[in-house]
Order: structure tokens, then sequence, then C-alpha cells
């Protein structure tokens, strides 16, 4: 829109071109009349129009504003050039089948945690209504009343207003004789009266209640004054019980060390021998899945015995599901405890920073870590994963040397409920270490620091099974294929680099 009348009446004080504002001028009718005018016209491009001295101010209806109905669905997203295409490693014959299969199955997963929540909503200028914009909760089928419904116009001989909901029932308290109420106890209630007072005491007594039981769901209410609409989101969840931990008074009631073994007996014992040279009363749980097991003994050592060869992440999920207490440290089998490895140092971090999930180290000078960028893509393609060796985010307030990331080494300290929350995928048996915090991501919260370490032990090559442990531990290339037609279906994807 044009400005330049504007400027051109209301040019600085300075320059005495401004005919209301000099004092100085002789004030004629004509040059009053004229001051009116402009006043009225600078006030109608603000939306407001003044009626009158003291006089409260009507704003100018938005009907006329066009806004996207929603956010447009994500489309093809790009590989990074040198990402392996997942479709080159499926068969051919099946391809088509699968696409369906997967396209099924994501329909589902947005069905399970996708609400009317995830609608885009626009607050438009100068409304009169008022209503809550964030923070309305409600328990499934419980009457709560809704906060802050008011309205706020102009002089009016009537005010009406509409209240509608599409998961639940509005009501409100009896009327009084000035007040008109219709639709109580539905999904549409309207209430008019000559008195804006009692319209709007009326209006702090509405409340919802939903119809059915869900435990996590959400609702929109649509809320209108004449020409004003406004919609604002009610969720709907069932409240949890808190699962808490009783943090002891000491390292052992806080952390469990966990580990899993496999044709390495010689470097378990190593580990275990180095543990208790540090901390001689702290629970180590062992996962073991060699085909002739040996018997672990010693205090506060528990060892399960799995089927033979069941593979690296059905290891972790026994260990993890073994635990009691509120964190665990994952560590190898091969490592060794040094003077670096002070669990203590990473507890502190985790519980003054409780939104972390993961917290690595280093294992000797190595502090790997890794961020991981994702396209979501469209729907019958897939999305794009980039996972960026040394990538890493913001650096953690108070803790120098340690910053934020999207996977870590094998050597970390979690939070036992939040791992449990996202588990290991058990079809990963000897490829798999970053697919855990793809599989997190969005999930957990993961950070690393350079300052608690472990060690790694030697490899020697003389102990009797490693030629036998040697030929597990490097996958082949069906292996390598089967990894990536899993992330093909589960993780929704078309490319992924490695980089």
């Amino acid at each position: 829109m044009d400005h330049s009348f504007e400027n051109h009446i209301f040019k600085n004080k300075k320059n005495k071109s401004f005919p209301c504002g000099n004092l100085k001028m002789p004030l004629t009718i004509h040059k009053a009349l004229f001051c009116m005018v402009a006043v009225v016209i600078v006030t109608f491009h603000g939306t407001r129009l003044f009626y009158g001295l003291g006089e409260q101010t009507e704003r100018a209806p938005t009907h006329q504003l066009r806004l996207p109905r929603q956010v447009s669905p994500p489309g093809p997203c790009t590989c990074p050039v040198g990402s392996v295409l997942l479709q080159e490693h499926l068969p051919n014959d099946q391809y088509e089948e699968l696409v369906k299969r997967r396209a099924k199955e994501l329909h589902q997963h947005k069905a399970r945690t996708t609400s009317v929540l995830s609608r885009l909503l626009f607050a438009l200028p100068n409304s009169p209504l008022q209503y809550p914009i964030q923070g309305f909760k409600v328990l499934p089928l419980t009457k709560t009343l809704i906060p802050g419904l008011a309205l706020d116009p102009g002089q009016r001989s009537i005010f009406k207003v509409f209240l509608s909901v599409s998961k639940g029932l509005l009501t409100t308290e009896f009327p009084a004789d000035r007040v008109k109420v219709e639709g109580q106890g539905g999904g549409r209630l309207l209430m008019e009266s000559d008195s804006l007072v009692m319209l709007n005491d009326l209006l702090t007594k509405v409340s919802y209640t939903t119809t059915d039981y869900h435990i996590h769901t959400g609702d929109l209410a649509f809320f209108q004054f004449e020409d004003h609409k406004a919609v604002f989101p009610i969720t709907i969840k069932q409240t949890s019980l808190p699962v808490l931990y009783d943090m002891g008074t000491d390292i052992n009631s806080q952390v469990t060390i966990t580990t899993k073994t496999f044709l390495r007996y010689p470097q378990l014992r190593m580990l275990l021998n180095s543990i208790r040279q540090f901390y001689s009363n702290i629970k180590v749980i062992i996962a073991d899945d060699s085909f002739e097991p040996e018997n672990i003994t010693g205090e506060h050592i528990e060892q399960y015995i799995m089927p033979a060869a069941q593979g690296w992440f059905a290891g972790r999920n026994l260990a993890v599901s073994q635990v009691t207490t509120k964190y665990f440290l994952w560590v190898d089998d091969d490592f060794v405890f040094t003077e670096d490895t002070k669990i203590e140092k990473l507890v502190e971090i985790m519980e003054a920073l409780p939104e972390l999930d993961v917290l690595g180290g280093r294992v000797q000078q190595n502090q790997f870590y890794f961020s991981l960028i994702y396209e979501e893509g469209e729907e019958m393609e897939g999305g794009c994963l980039h996972r960026k060796s040394q990538g890493k985010f913001n650096p953690l307030p108070g803790y120098p040397g340690c910053f934020r990331a999207s996977g870590v080494v094998n050597f970390f300290l979690a939070r036992t409920q939040s791992i449990r929350s996202v588990g290991f995928d058990p079809k990963l048996q000897r490829v798999a270490h970053s697919e855990f915090f793809m599989d997190g991501l969005g999930s957990l919260m993961v950070a690393t620091c350079n300052h608690v370490g472990i060690g790694h032990q030697p490899k020697t090559g003389k102990d009797k099974d490693h030629a036998r442990y040697a030929k597990f531990r490097s996958p082949g290339k069906e292996e390598n294929k089967f990894k990536l037609q899993l992330h093909f279906f589960k993780n929704h994807l078309k490319c992924v680099k490695y980089g």
C-alpha cells in the first residue's frame, strides 16, 4: 500500500510541515477538519478506528486475511553425494510389494504419533477474543474448566459467541436471566447476552469433557465472535506414573556396569580385574552368548547365558533389562579401567543436566562421536540420512570439553529408563552401533565429554578362540546388505551416507 499521503501529513515536526503538530500555526476550522481526517486515515491503516475520546476501540475485521490451512507435506529429499541408495540392495522382484507394506506401516506409525495438535494454527491480529494458546491439558473423560476465555470488544447492544469442539462436550453453569445459552452438553455452545460482564462471567465457567478414552491425543476448540475467529489446542493426555530410582548414598547404588561378551574370556577377566581396582562393590552384568560358556564368578557379578551367537544387540537388551539402578555404564569386554575412568564425573553431569539421556567419554585418546542429519523426504520414496563422523552440536554450558552429538563411542553412561524405551534391535547381530542412535534420534539427548576415559586392551591374537571370534567379528556382504534393507523398511529411508 502507498503511504505517501501519510508521509506527507506526518513529516518530522522539526521541519514544521506537520499541520496538526505545529502549535504556532493558527488553528482555523479548515485546518482542524484536515487534522481530523488525517487521524482517521492513519488509524485505519493501523486497523483501529477511534470513535471518540475515552471510548473503547473497535478492531477491524480479519476475515479478509488469507492464511495457509496447514504445512505442506515434505517433498523428495536430496541424497548427499556418496550416499548408499538402499533400493539398489533390495530384490527387484520384491521391491513394489515392500514399498506397499512400508507405506502401510508408515501410515499406522503416523496415526499413533500425530494428532490435530500437529496442525498449524494462526493467531489473527487485533482479535477481541481471549483464550488459552498453550498448556491446556485435560484428563480423558474428566470435566475440566477451560481457563482464560473472555471477550473484550467495543460497545454492542448484543454480545454473541460460539465455541465448538469435535472430541468432547461443552458445558457451563445455568445462565442468568439476561444470558441465553444453546447447545449445553454438546459439541457446540452458543452464548448470548446484552451484558458483557455477565457473558464473561459465564465464559469463565465453561468446561470441556472428552467423549472417548484416549491416553494421548488432542482436540481443537473453535471460538468465534462476529467475524473474529480463533482456534486453540486442547491436549488430551492420561498422566503417567513417574518411574523414579533411589540414588542411595554412593556410586554402587547409582550405576551398574554392563557388557556383552562372546568368545573373549581372557579379555573379560582383565576387564573385571581392572573394574575391581577402582570399584570393588559395583555391580557388573554380563550377557554371554559364547558357544561353550565359562562360569564367571565373583561378588556383585551377574552372568546371563544366552543361546549361542545371538549377537551384539540381543546381548545389550538382555544386560540392560536386568539393571536396577538409575544409570548404567556400557563398556566393551576388551576395555580396561584406568585412573581416567571416573564414573562419578559422568554421574555429576547427568544429574546436573537431567535432559541428557546418554553421555559418552573417550576410549584411550579417541573421543569418537557423530551427528545424524535427517531429512524426512516424500512419503513413498523415504528419507535421507547423513551420519557425519566427528559431527557435533553446541557445547554443554559449564562443562569444558563436553558437547551435544547424535551418537557416541561404546563407552557411555545412560539413563536406564530412557534406553529401555528405545531398545536395541536384535535383528542386528554384528553390524550394529550407529543403528541404536539412529533409532533413538529425536528421543535421546546425547552428549560426549573428553575428561573421562577408559583404556583398550592390546590385541595379541594368541588366545584359543581368536580365529573363531574374528570370523564372527567381521561381517560378510550379506549381513551388510541385510542392514541396508532393514534401514529401507524400518527407518523409511531411501539413502544413507556414512562420512
